[in-house]
């Protein structure tokens, strides 16, 4: 997309790769032979290379970087439009579940900004937004710039609960066959026996979703081209930390919509048929949904 070329030299936006000596060498191995994907599915991603990122080392945050006309394209010309909040239809489904993620990447820019007024960080004078208070009430305040931001961050936290909780049985799997390390998947273990996932609560959403998603099950080509065009829009973020964090939180929700309406007709997708890059961004862009929920919670409070 046409846009002006924004030349970061702060250290705030740049991203550098691991070591290569503390990649496990049957984790790159098992990224070489795993380098397929289904040319008609919900995500397309990146092809293995020898550069590897720690989201730990280089967190989501306040760059100074203006992600808004990306955000406007993505609302007007990615997302579907004439559809309102309370549509009875799964493209309004969509909408909302997109515009949640903008609420998660605009409460991970207000965590930010308060982190560096608290710590008693200048800014730069190229910094315009320095009050974590008025982001908040202008990006996620019903009198603000989105009056639904909170009710849509709310959706997609549903909508990537339900998702997650849909594929517990194979994180588990993957955990007892020795998939992941010692350490994380006695971490998932632990998480998927949150009692969250038994809530039927969390799953309205989802359901919600999947009744319209059977309404009309021949049109679901459409959410597909636009999940896959949502990570390809995240390229043109100019920020090298945004754009990273970006493309994860994309291909996590890609994965939601999945996992709920990607399989025959409009039902479930079968959990063997996610990957393992699809179901490490799902699980990751959950907790930056909750995190984002957080601090909604301590800033209302």
């Amino acid at each position: 997309m046409p846009q002006e070329l924004f030349e970061c030299y702060s250290e705030t936006c740049e991203v550098y790769p691991i070591d290569d000596d503390v990649i496990p060498e049957d984790l790159r191995t098992t990224d070489y032979n795993e380098n397929e994907f289904e040319l008609d599915g919900w995500a397309r991603w990146d092809m293995p290379s020898n550069d590897y990122y720690d989201l730990e080392q280089f967190p989501e945050g306040y760059t100074g970087y203006d992600g808004s006309s990306i955000w406007e394209y993505i609302h007007n010309k990615i997302c579907f439009q004439n559809y309102g909040f309370n549509d009875d239809h799964w493209k309004a489904d969509f909408n909302k579940a997109v515009s949640g993620l903008h609420s998660v990447v605009s409460c991970q820019v207000i965590r930010g900004i308060n982190e560096k007024a608290v710590s008693g960080e200048e800014f730069t004078e190229d910094e315009v937004w320095t009050d974590p208070v008025a982001e908040f009430a202008r990006r996620m305040g019903s009198n603000g710039e989105t009056p639904l931001a909170i009710e849509n961050l709310y959706f997609t936290y549903m909508v990537l609960l339900s998702a997650v909780g849909s594929m517990r049985g194979r994180l588990m799997q993957d955990c007892d066959a020795g998939v992941f390390d010692e350490e994380t998947a006695s971490y998932l273990k632990n998480a998927m026996s949150l009692p969250i996932f038994e809530n039927p609560a969390i799953g309205v959403a989802a359901q919600t979703l999947s009744n319209h998603a059977l309404q009309s099950p021949g049109d679901l080509w459409e959410a597909r081209m636009r999940s896959r065009e949502l990570l390809r829009i995240v390229n043109c973020v100019q920020c090298n930390k945004c754009r990273l964090h970006g493309k994860v939180a994309m291909m996590g929700l890609s994965t939601a919509l999945q996992v709920l309406i990607g399989g025959s007709n409009g039902t479930m997708q079968d959990p063997s048929q996610i990957s393992r890059v699809e179901l490490a961004a799902l699980v990751t862009t959950l907790y930056k949904a909750s995190s984002a929920i957080n601090l909604c919670q301590q800033m209302s409070a």
